[in-house]
């Protein structure tokens, strides 16, 4: 969903051709795989598009990014796991760090709830994504077009 959902902020900004966003997992759970229906619907219901196959998380990931963001301290461990020694393009943190209110890091996992549980969980990306976006568009001095 977070792949969805920050393309889709981009998008909206008229930024899409400046940035390249994919989502990996930790794990090989889901390898190859649709999203949840769940998450789909979810993210119908709001007018975002999702168009993704799980992947796994990989060291080239590393090098072909900049930032690795994790929705919890497991994924945040394995993410260290995962990553190269010595040095590497991307940083690695949590995504949850990047919403106003950053005070619970963690982007709760939906998968054992309800709707309503991805419902919250699509609330909590979309503050991430536009935090996250009005830091890249600060750091890297993006130019926003307006008319």
């Amino acid at each position: 969903m977070a792949e969805a959902v920050f393309s889709h902020i981009v998008a909206k900004r008229g930024l899409a051709p400046l940035f390249h966003i994919e989502s990996a997992g930790t794990a090989r759970y889901h390898v190859g795989e649709q999203p949840d229906g769940r998450t789909v619907e979810t993210c119908r219901k709001n007018h975002v598009v999702i168009n993704h196959l799980g992947q796994q998380l990989v060291p080239k990931h590393f090098d072909n990014f900049d930032y690795i963001l994790c929705m919890d301290r497991n994924n945040l461990s394995d993410c260290k796991r995962v990553k190269p020694k010595g040095q590497c393009r991307a940083k690695h943190e949590l995504f949850g760090s990047y919403s106003e209110d950053a005070g619970d890091l963690i982007v709760v996992d939906p998968y054992y709830g309800g709707m309503e549980d991805f419902e919250e969980m699509y609330e909590r990306i979309v503050r991430c994504s536009e935090g996250l976006l009005e830091k890249l568009i600060r750091e890297k001095r993006i130019q926003i077009k307006t008319q």
